[in-house]
Order: C-alpha cells, then structure tokens, then sequence
C-alpha cells in the first residue's frame, strides 16, 4: 500500500538526513542538489507512482525512474535504500573505493539504477528511448526523468523534448528539479531558460508547475501526469536548494552550496533543522 501522507513526509525527512549523514561521512557530494529533490524523489517510490519491485530489479514490467541529474545520486541511494534495495548502512560508503553508490549513478554497479548519469542533459534522451520501448513491447509501464533547471541549457534536452511531443510519448512524466542554482550560480544568469513551463508547451507537451517542496502538490502532480493522455508531461517543480537546511545554508553564507558536504561540526545542527523543517 502506498504511504499515507504524514509517512511520506517522515520519509522525505528521514531521507534529507541520510543525504547529510552519508555526504559528510564522505567528506563530498552533492547534498544541496539533493535535499531539493526529495519529496518527488519520496513520493515516486512511496507514494504508489513507481511500480518496481525489489528482488527483481530488472522486472520487465517495472516503471523507471531515471535521475539525469546524477550528481543528486545521495537522494536517489537514500529512497532505494528505504525501498529495500540494499541495507541502509550501506548508504555510509557513499564514494568510498570498493562501493557501488558512487558519485553519480552506475547501473553495471548498483541494480535498480536505470541509467548511468551524471553527464549533464542526456537523461531525456534515455528516458524517450524507454518510453518508446514500451510502446513497441507492448508494455504499460511509465518512465520519469528528473533533470536540474541548469541541465536545460543542454541542447540534447530540446531534441529529445520534440521527440517526445512527435510520438505523443504519454507514458513519459520529465520532472523538472527548478531549484535556482547551478555550480557557477544562479541558473537564471548563467542561461535564463524561462519560461520553461511554456517552452515545453511550446514542443507540444502537457506542463505544470507546482512546489515541488509541497508533498501534497507533488502527489496531485504525478497523479494528473499519470492521467495525461496523447501527450508528454512536463512538471516543473519549483524546489529550494537545500531544503531543510535553509537557514544554516544563510548562516554560511552559502544560499547554493553546491558540491560539498555540510562539515561535520554543523552536522548536528543540520539534521537539527531537518527535524524541526
């Protein structure tokens, strides 16, 4: 049964811990990419939208779920660890030699990866290659893609977003992670994409746009994108980098802090701020 929504929101709050605890444990990663994530990434494992089972990893019918925004690997570990797909603690040799969670998803490591990422903008592409496989297999199974705002400015996206509209591809939901940053800053002045919602109108797909930090918005968003027929779904989900940690990220100074773990004598504080989020 799926979670209720009080256990899906415990769940995205057990999970931001976890991308803390494991990130400072490895002393790198990307925590703040992650934690923005972390309510899709809860809802689509928990909340009954992602078909797949646990002991048959590569089930031909499952959903997939491809996390083209690799470097966000840690969410992705943590919800698959909570799904059972490997014990918990071993979400604590995030990067270490030897460990199949690496930096970035690797699929000939980990069973339940759908795709090796980290490549930035290539996740589309693979996501419409799956959809269009379901459709010649005959097969009703659906496939999510999230990528990162900045991951937009990546040509490859836009091909695979006309391809997508040109196969009327509605068993394809791509969830857009909209969290404002990217490495270099601001996503908007590093290449300002907006309106993205009404670009991807614009290639013939159906949008939202939603709080992608609200669970409640995010499980009517994937129920109507579920729903869509004759066209593919974009939902652009407006998030906050580092959700949960908001106001110790301020008291940094660091409103992206991309690609660093939170150091270890913030650490309390930070699952501190989790709790209490």
């Amino acid at each position: 049964m799926p979670d209720t929504l009080d256990e899906l929101l415990t769940r995205a709050k057990e999970i931001r811990k976890d991308i803390l605890k494991m990130t400072t444990e490895a002393g790198s990663g990307h925590p703040s990419s992650s934690m923005s994530a972390a309510e899709f990434v809860t809802a689509l494992y928990f909340g009954g939208f992602l078909r797949y089972d646990v002991k048959n990893p590569q089930w031909p019918d499952r959903d997939r779920f491809i996390l083209s925004k690799g470097h966000a690997a840690p969410v992705l570990y943590s919800a698959m660890a909570e799904a059972g797909y490997f014990p918990k603690e071993e979400l604590m040799t995030l990067r270490k030699l030897g460990s199949p969670l690496e930096g970035h998803p690797n699929m000939v490591r980990l069973p339940g990866i759908e795709a090796s990422t980290g490549s930035l903008g290539q996740g589309l592409s693979l996501g419409v290659g799956h959809a269009l496989a379901a459709r010649v297999d005959k097969k009703d199974y659906h496939t999510y893609v999230m990528t990162g705002d900045g991951e937009l400015g990546e040509g490859q996206v836009w091909e695979a977003a006309a391809s997508a509209a040109k196969y009327k591809l509605d068993n394809l939901t791509l969830i857009v992670d909209r969290n404002h940053y990217q490495q270099t800053g601001a996503a908007e002045d590093v290449l300002n994409m907006d309106p993205i919602d009404g670009k991807f109108t614009a290639f013939g797909w159906k949008t939202q746009v939603v709080n992608g930090n609200d669970m409640g918005e995010v499980l009517k968003a994937l129920e109507r994108a579920r729903a869509e027929k004759g066209q593919p779904t974009c939902i652009v989900s407006l998030t906050h980098k580092g959700q949960g940690m908001l106001k110790l990220m301020a008291k940094l100074g660091d409103l992206n802090f991309h690609g660093k773990p939170m150091p270890a004598k913030y650490l309390d504080e930070a699952l501190a701020e989790v709790s209490s989020s």
